[in-house]
C-alpha cells in the first residue's frame, strides 16, 4: 500500500511560548506544515519559519471555523492533522498506523492538562482525509461536518494521543480565554440554538463560574440532545453546577437517574460521589468512590484519576472527616503512588501523617519510599508544599538538596524545625517582615517571650488595644490574667491556628498558656480547641474539656455531636448511645441518623439499626445504601 501523506494545519496568534514544542512533536510524522496566522505581534512567526515556509495571513473575523477552513484549503497531503499551538503529539504517536484503514476521519484522544498535576481526556476528530466535502462549522467549538447523510463519511478511533496544556489556570488567565469564548458562543447560540451550541454555551458559563446561567443553557440543551454522544457530559455538568450552588437535592436527582442510564461511566460516578460527600451522605460517598476504583478511568469524557488517584483522594478526605486517620493515610499513600505530580495529594500526605503522631524521620522515610525525587521540579513542588504547611521537614530538604531560597523561607524552615534562635536572628536581619510571615514572627515571639520581636509585627497586624493585650499576656506568661477577657474572632482564629503549631512543635507548656486564654472565651473557641486536640490524638484531654462544657450546655448540637463522635471512635459505646440519641432529638437530620445506624451496627443491635435504615429510606430518597 502506498504511504499516505499528512499535512499539519494550524491557526495561531501570539504563541511564542508553545509553538516550538508543538512543531517539534510532529517532525518526521507529517509531510507538510501549514500555519495560518491571525495577527501575531510576538516571535511566533519567527519560530514557525524555522519549520516551514507555508505561512499565510488571515484577517480574524471572530470565527474559528472560517480560519480552520482556510487552513485546510492550503493543504496538499492525503490526510490532515489539526493541532493548536498549546498541543503536541505524544512521543509514541504513529499517525501512519492510524490512517492505515483509510477511513474518512479518526477520533483521537486529547489529554488536557489541568492545574495541580490533574488531567482529563476526551475524544475529538483531529485526523481526516483531505476532501473538499469536509469542512468546519461553528465560530467557537468548531467541528467537522462528519454527520452528513449526503456523503456517508466513515470514521474510527486512532491510537494517537494529543497533549493539551491550555486548560491550566495560568493559561486560561493569561489568554483571557473564558471572556473571549463567552462573546463568540453568545453569537453562535443566537444564530443557531441547536443542542451542541446550547450545551457548549452552558459549559462556557460554567468555566466562567456563572453557574446559574450555565444551568439555564444546560437545561435547554437537554431535550434537544437525544442520543448525542455528549449527553453523559451534559448531565455531569448540570449536576455539578447545581452542586456548586448547593442545590444538592436537585443535583442528586439528576445524577442518580443518569447513573442508571450510563452505569459504566466513571466520571459520572465520581461526580455522584462528590455530591454525596458534600451532602453529608458519607456511606454512599464511600461506596461510590470505591466503585470508581473498580471501574478505573473510562467513559467518553473522563477526568484523569476519577477511577484512580482522585477517588483515593476523596476517600482520604472522607476518612479524615470521620477522624479515621489511619484509613485516611492509607488512601493518601495510594494517591501519591498513582500520581506523584498531584500537589493536593502531597499536601494531604503531610497533614495526615502529622495527625498520626509519627516522628519527623518516620514521615520522611515513608514519603521518600513512595515519592521518587528524581527531578528538580519534584524538589520545588515539595518545598512549596512544606513551606505552605510550615512543616518541620522544610529545613531538612533545603539542607539535603542545598537549595537557595529566599531568606523568609529559610527563617520559617529554622523556626518550624525548632531552631528558634537562628530563626529570630534571620527575622531580625530583615528590614521588612513579609506579610505572609507576620504570624510566624508573632508565634516565635510567644515561644521566646520576646516583646522586641512582637513589636516588629504588631503594627502591621492591625490589632486593636484589646487584641494586643491578649498577645502581650501570652508573651509575658501572665498566670493570673483577667478572667473577663473577650476574644475577637480574629484573635480566636489566630490562637486556634497557633494551637496546632504548638502541638506539632511539642511546646506543650506554651500550648497550655494559650489554652487557658481560649477557655476564658465563649463556647465556640473551646469547641475548636477540643477539635484540635482530637485531631492530634489527645483524646482524653479533649474529653476532660468536653464533659464540663456539655454539662453546662447539654443542648449545644455541635458539642453533643463532637462528644458523641469522640466516644464512638474510641469505643465508649454506652456513652455514644446516650449522646447520639440526644443528638437525634436535637437535630433529627440525615447525619444524626447515619451516626445512630453505624452505632447500632457496631453494638449488634440489628433491630434498631434496621429501624434507622427504614427511616432514612422513607425520608431521604436520594440515599442509595438504605434502598
Amino acid at each position: 500500500m502506498t504511504k499516505k501523506t499528512i499535512s499539519l494545519c494550524m491557526i495561531v496568534k501570539n504563541e511564542e511560548g508553545d509553538i516550538r514544542r508543538c512543531l517539534e512533536s510532529v517532525l518526521r510524522k507529517v509531510d507538510e506544515i501549514i500555519v495560518i496566522d491571525t495577527g501575531s505581534t510576538d516571535n511566533t512567526l519567527k519560530i514557525v519559519s524555522e519549520f516551514t515556509s507555508n505561512i499565510y495571513n488571515f484577517k480574524w473575523i471572530g470565527d474559528f471555523s472560517a480560519a480552520r477552513n482556510y487552513s485546510i484549503q492550503k493543504a496538499t497531503g492525503d490526510y490532515i492533522l489539526v493541532l493548536d499551538a498549546d498541543e503536541f503529539l505524544d512521543v509514541d504517536s504513529d499517525l501512519q498506523a492510524d490512517i492505515e484503514s483509510e477511513l474518512d476521519y479518526y477520533l483521537l484522544n486529547i489529554k488536557n492538562a489541568l492545574s495541580y498535576g490533574g488531567a482529563f481526556t476526551h475524544g475529538a476528530v483531529r485526523l481526516f482525509t483531505n476532501s473538499r466535502n469536509l469542512k468546519y462549522e461553528n465560530r467557537l467549538h468548531e467541528h467537522l461536518n462528519i454527520i452528513n447523510e449526503q456523503y456517508n463519511f466513515t470514521g474510527g478511533e486512532g491510537k494517537t494521543i494529543i497533549h493539551h496544556t491550555g486548560y491550566t489556570n495560568e493559561t486560561m488567565n493569561q489568554k483571557d480565554k473564558i471572556k473571549r469564548n463567552l462573546s463568540l458562543m453568545l453569537k453562535e447560540v443566537e444564530e443557531n440554538p441547536n443542542a451542541y451550541n446550547t450545551f457548549n454555551m452552558g459549559k462556557t458559563y460554567m468555566l466562567a463560574g456563572e453557574y446559574e446561567k450555565a444551568i439555564i443553557y444546560l437545561k435547554k440543551a437537554y431535550p434537544l440532545s437525544g442520543n448525542q454522544v455528549f449527553m453523559p457530559e451534559l448531565l455531569c455538568k448540570l449536576a455539578y453546577c447545581l452542586g456548586q450552588l448547593q442545590k444538592y437535592g436537585d443535583a442528586l436527582n439528576i445524577i442518580n437517574d443518569a447513573v442508571i442510564i450510563y452505569p459504566n461511566d466513571t466520571e459520572m460516578r465520581y461526580i455522584q460521589g462528590v455530591l454525596f460527600m458534600d451532602t453529608g451522605y458519607n456511606k454512599d460517598a464511600e461506596e461510590t468512590f470505591k466503585k470508581c476504583l473498580e471501574f478505573g478511568d473510562r467513559g467518553m469524557t473522563v477526568t484523569e484519576g476519577s477511577g484512580g488517584y482522585l477517588a483515593y483522594y476523596r476517600l482520604a478526605e472522607l476518612y479524615e472527616k470521620q477522624n479515621n486517620i489511619q484509613k485516611s493515610f492509607d488512601a493518601i499513600v495510594e494517591v501519591i503512588k498513582r500520581k506523584k505530580e498531584y500537589v493536593p495529594g502531597i499536601k494531604k500526605y503531610f497533614e495526615i501523617a502529622t495527625k498520626l503522631n509519627a516522628s519527623v524521620i518516620e514521615v520522611q522515610n515513608k514519603f521518600e519510599h513512595i515519592y521518587d525525587i528524581s527531578r528538580i521540579n519534584d524538589i520545588q513542588v515539595l518545598l512549596d508544599v512544606l513551606y505552605g504547611l510550615r512543616h518541620p521537614l522544610l529545613e531538612t530538604y533545603i539542607s539535603k538538596y542545598k537549595i537557595n531560597v529566599q531568606s523568609n523561607v529559610i527563617a520559617s524552615a529554622k523556626q518550624y524545625s525548632r531552631q528558634y534562635y537562628e530563626a529570630r536572628m534571620l527575622w531580625n536581619s530583615m528590614d521588612i517582615i513579609p506579610e505572609e510571615n507576620r504570624l510566624d514572627v508573632l508565634l516565635l515571639a510567644i515561644i521566646l517571650r520576646d516583646n522586641v520581636l512582637y513589636a516588629r509585627v504588631r503594627t502591621e497586624l492591625n490589632f486593636n488595644q484589646r487584641e494586643q493585650k491578649v498577645f502581650s499576656q501570652l508573651i509575658d506568661r501572665e498566670e493570673k490574667a483577667p478572667t473577663d477577657t473577650v476574644l475577637t474572632t480574629l484573635v480566636e482564629n489566630i490562637l486556634i491556628g497557633f494551637s496546632s503549631s504548638l502541638i506539632i512543635l511539642q511546646e506543650y507548656d506554651i500550648f497550655q498558656s494559650l489554652s487557658d486564654i481560649l477557655l476564658r472565651g465563649n463556647d465556640k473557641p473551646k469547641i475548636k480547641l477540643c477539635e484540635v486536640l482530637i485531631n492530634y490524638n489527645f483524646v482524653e484531654v479533649a474529653i476532660d474539656l468536653l464533659i464540663p462544657l456539655y454539662n453546662s450546655k447539654p443542648n449545644n448540637i455541635k458539642l453533643v455531636e463532637l462528644l458523641g463522635d469522640v466516644c464512638f471512635n474510641n469505643n465508649y459505646l454506652d456513652e455514644s448511645v446516650l449522646l447520639y440519641n440526644k443528638l437525634l432529638d436535637l437535630s433529627p437530620d440525615y447525619n444524626s441518623l447515619e451516626r445512630c445506624y453505624n452505632l447500632y451496627k457496631r453494638i449488634g443491635d440489628l433491630h434498631s439499626a434496621q429501624q434507622i435504615k427504614d427511616k432514612i429510606h422513607n425520608i431521604y430518597k436520594n440515599v442509595k445504601w438504605a434502598s
